[in-house]
């Protein structure tokens, strides 16, 4: 144990040392902190019974609705999209300035996000078909498949984004938010469509994003802003919750008539304004935090597989809850329904499990994730791999690309 303590102090030191001072770690912080909410999120949130026979979906807050109110702790995607907008709108200044083509810019950032896309999508269809052919129920197989594909239409959103830059970054997160307002109206007001809603998907995640734009023109450089932003946010919030007929949810629940998530609503977007004023206060006692080696080199290792970690979250509970099939009788808080404060405790338990399972995962796909680039040998130009070699420690900080 003491060596394996001396080798994670040095490997850390190396990390620390590698990093280049004008890194803003923060950054790369509040990203870990949005990917691991998500990931703890789905993993309390979501339950694959066997009470239909075949697996089948449910979430404690359907059973327990006073657990409400804990989703706003694990609803962390406006962070997610804060730190995208910030990351994207100065790469793509900084690029300008060195004469980068937006195509090669953009092209190089989409890459990054969906590189690792494509193996869940290979090794999915692969598992799909062959339960299939193994005699699985068809409504098993789909609950699965949803269950992996759902989160990636975040990943689109992120992508169309990040490709729009150029014209939104100096766009005011006002305007964004009052369409949302609008189509809310609309659709809840005054009888609209329910379609509509969809607009919402590209304006709702817009608020938080342009969020981050400004703030990598310095517009939140004093605390006062990122305050009103927590204040406001979180008031608004509250008032359309307790007056406006909002859920309490802030993720998806089955079987509610309206979900603040899916697609988003005006408290939805309000409260990403309160989680976005938050993290932004939170940039001083974060950057304190970075400045230890240790706790450093975990938020960078982290974000080394950040994709990974999000697209193999839920296979990993699959994977778990698979095995716990073996068992003679059904596991609690794995296949057993939700509907007790027994369950939340077993589930607990099983947190442990799942990470276990998602390191297999990683650790079985994460190279799909690090980047590629260009190192010069003498006159000629090579393409080295940016994980290390076999028996070195992995790449320092200075090799972490932004998603």
């Amino acid at each position: 144990m003491h060596e394996l303590r001396a080798r994670w102090s040095v490997l850390a030191d190396r990390i620390d040392s590698g990093t280049p001072t004008d890194r803003d770690r923060t950054v790369d912080a509040l990203r870990s902190f949005a990917i691991l909410g998500v990931v703890l999120g789905h993993w309390l949130v979501t339950a694959l019974t066997t009470a239909d026979g075949g697996l089948s979906t449910t979430s404690p807050l359907a059973h327990l609705p006073w657990l409400a109110p804990v989703s706003w702790l694990f609803q962390t995607l406006a962070v997610f999209f804060l730190v995208g907008g910030h990351v994207a709108a100065r790469g793509y200044t900084c690029a300008r300035a060195r004469g980068v083509p937006y195509g090669t810019w953009v092209g190089q950032r989409l890459s990054r996000l969906f590189r690792p896309v494509a193996a869940v999508l290979v090794l999915w269809t692969v598992t799909a078909g062959g339960l299939l052919l193994g005699g699985a129920e068809p409504g098993t197989v789909e609950t699965l498949l949803r269950l992996v594909l759902s989160p990636l239409w975040f990943l689109l959103v992120f992508a169309a984004l990040t490709a729009a830059t150029p014209l939104v970054a100096r766009l005011a997160p006002v305007w964004p938010l009052a369409v949302v307002a609008a189509v809310d109206v609309w659709r809840f007001g005054l009888g609209g469509p329910e379609w509509i809603g969809w607009v919402n998907v590209a304006a709702g995640w817009l608020v938080p994003y342009t969020l981050g734009a400004a703030w990598s023109r310095g517009a939140f450089a004093g605390r006062r802003p990122a305050a009103l932003l927590l204040g406001t946010g979180a008031a608004a919030t509250v008032a359309l919750v307790l007056w406006g007929g909002y859920p309490v949810s802030m993720v998806g629940v089955p079987g509610a008539p309206i979900s603040n998530l899916n697609p988003p609503t005006l408290a939805a977007a309000t409260f990403g304004l309160a989680q976005c004023g938050l993290a932004l206060l939170l940039r001083g006692p974060l950057e304190r935090a970075m400045r230890r080696p240790r706790v450093w080199a975990k938020v960078a290792l982290m974000n080394l597989s950040a994709m990974t970690v999000f697209l193999w979250h839920q296979t990993a509970m699959m994977a778990v809850t698979a095995l716990g099939l073996l068992a003679p009788a059904d596991l609690p808080g794995l296949h057993t329904v939700p509907d007790s404060a027994q369950w939340i405790a077993a589930r607990l338990l099983w947190l442990p499990v799942f990470a276990a399972a998602l390191g297999v995962c990683w650790a079985a796909f994460r190279t799909y994730e690090q980047a590629r680039r260009p190192q010069r040998s003498g006159s000629s130009s090579t393409v080295a791999a940016s994980r290390p070699a076999a028996g070195s420690p992995p790449a320092p900080a200075a090799e972490i690309t932004h998603v």
